[in-house]
């Protein structure tokens, strides 16, 4: 049980599910992807969610991929694992995640069905009374919870530290946290969160799940910092610089919210391949040849100073 009922700050690191050449969980390269993620200062660790390929995973895999993420960061950041899938299969990996030593959890959203508001409801409540661990909940797809709904869950339940947006439903948004305000922390989670930082910012989120930190982690830290100082003409730079175009090329497929990361990766030296799983698709050379060159730009213009950046 975490003693503490805070969720995790500032930049959230997701590290991806990276596969060796027999397509199974590759346990070196996720090692290195998370301790790079905790070196760069990154607060937590969010383990086998989407950019982890939650949905693609069997439950040996699930559990791999948790172990290594406690054992790597042995008690240094916390470490959340993803849960969700049917509701009783939510409580199973909800349960072993407990076992393995997580610190908390995020709720991803139910296959397929689009519930009415009790029903979404009941769902979580399943789910967060079956433990003590903190738990977030994932505004995202078939899953998008009106005010009454949260604040229920809210009330009922300390366990729930964080919510995290999916859906850019701006007005939602700030229904939420000019009602309840800082009773949980509020966490952008909407597909390359940096693009949509500077609006979350300005109505109470002070924290993002960051796809980049996993081969750019400099670059993400400057323009947190940037957009938390105040400092919108360095903000807007990197904005303009780096984070649009590789924002434009994410766009270009479907699935390369997943696979772009890992693409970056292996651009950047690491032992990962740009290999996804279906439903998936790995990213074509045309726009890996793009990222490529938006990358060795980027870090021309933005050096890395330090090999690890402190979390500030």
């Amino acid at each position: 049980m975490t003693e503490k009922r805070m969720a995790p700050t500032g930049i959230l690191g997701f590290p991806t599910a990276p596969y060796n050449e027999n397509g199974n969980i590759d346990e070196q390269a996720l090692e290195a992807n998370i301790q790079f993620l905790i070196d760069s200062g990154l607060s937590s660790i969010f383990i086998a969610c989407g950019s982890g390929e939650f949905h693609a995973l069997n439950k040996a895999e699930y559990q791999t991929m948790i172990e290594v993420a406690v054992a790597v960061a042995n008690h240094k950041v916390p470490v959340y694992s993803g849960v969700g899938g049917s509701i009783s299969e939510a409580v199973e990996l909800v349960t072993l995640s407990e076992d393995l030593g997580v610190d908390g959890y995020l709720i991803l959203p139910p296959y397929l069905i689009e519930g009415e508001q009790e029903g979404l409801y009941n769902y979580y409540k399943t789910i967060i009374q079956s433990t003590e661990l903190n738990a977030i909940l994932y505004q995202r797809d078939n899953a998008v919870l009106q005010l009454p709904t949260l604040q229920r869950l809210l009330d009922e339940f300390p366990q729930i530290v964080g919510v995290k947006d999916g859906q850019g439903n701006m007005e939602l948004n700030l229904e939420f946290t000019q009602t309840i305000g800082n009773r949980v922390e509020w966490l952008n989670g909407m597909p390359f969160a940096e693009i949509t930082m500077p609006a979350y910012k300005g109505i109470g989120f002070k924290s993002y799940s960051s796809a980049i930190s996993n081969y750019l982690p400099h670059i993400s830290r400057m323009y947190f910092e940037a957009l938390m100082e105040g400092k919108d003409d360095i903000a807007n730079e990197i904005y303009r610089d780096v984070l649009l175009p590789i924002n434009h090329i994410r766009k270009q497929r479907k699935g390369y919210a997943v696979s772009l990361i890992k693409a970056g990766m292996e651009i950047m030296g690491f032992p990962v391949q740009n290999t996804v799983r279906p439903p998936c698709v790995p990213v074509e050379k045309e726009h890996y040849e793009q990222l490529k060159k938006i990358i060795e730009n980027t870090l021309a213009k933005y050096p890395i100073q330090n090999k690890a950046v402190s979390n500030s």
